[in-house]
């Protein structure tokens, strides 16, 4: 039976293209930087604002080290207006409710700030999120499992009772380190082919089909 449901955020349940984009171009863009298109962001999020901001530096042909203002800078414009230009993806909101429905826990792993994440998912989510978690000092990124493991704990759920639902192969690799299902979503940020090559058990294509595998492992 599965009781709880971890689920990453940005391109599982809200879509935040266009928002990441948009912070990081603008910081960009302040200290001289070339910006990227939104649809570049896709392959280059994922490991949290330290490796995107490393990403696009390096892209224009610079490092983190000969910048280092630049990361808090980012962090501090997305943390002042965290929903701007978010929402959650079609179906997401129906889907929580109805696992809610079935008694199953939801919980949101990122490796987005923490403040950031949590701000997100209250504003967007409400009461249909039980636990929220994203980076933190001393607790290492997904794909390390230690905030699955938290997770688990927190609910005293069994990695058999338990889902791990993401867009990235990050997200692939942390639920087969978990010993966890690993549902991947085909609506986000990367292709059904790297969520296959990193451990997922199975691709869906609309948030509904994630209550009828919850419904087949009772």
């Amino acid at each position: 039976m599965i009781r709880l449901c971890i689920f990453d955020m940005d391109g599982t349940i809200v879509n935040s293209l266009h928002s990441i984009a948009w912070f990081a171009n603008e910081t960009l863009r302040r200290h001289g930087f070339s910006p990227f298109p939104d649809e570049d962001y896709k392959q280059m999020v994922g490991n949290g604002a330290a490796k995107l901001m490393e990403r696009l530096l390096e892209r224009n042909g610079t490092t983190m080290d000969a910048h280092p203002a630049i990361l808090p800078e980012y962090v501090r414009s997305y943390n002042d207006d965290p929903l701007y230009l978010a929402a959650p993806y079609d179906g997401v909101p129906e889907m929580l409710a109805a696992l809610r429905l079935r008694g199953i826990r939801v919980a949101v792993l990122s490796n987005k700030p923490h403040p950031t994440t949590c701000a997100i998912a209250d504003a967007l989510f409400g009461d249909a999120v039980d636990a929220c978690l994203g980076a933190r000092d001393g607790v290492p990124l997904k794909p390390a499992p230690d905030g699955v493991f938290e997770l688990l704990a927190q609910f005293g759920v069994s990695p058999a009772e338990c889902l791990y639902i993401g867009d990235t192969g990050t997200d692939m690799k942390t639920a087969v380190r978990a010993g966890i299902f690993a549902v991947g979503v085909s609506w986000g940020f990367r292709s059904v082919e790297e969520l296959e090559q990193n451990g997922a058990d199975v691709v869906i294509h609309t948030p509904m089909a994630l209550v009828d595998i919850a419904d087949a492992k009772k």
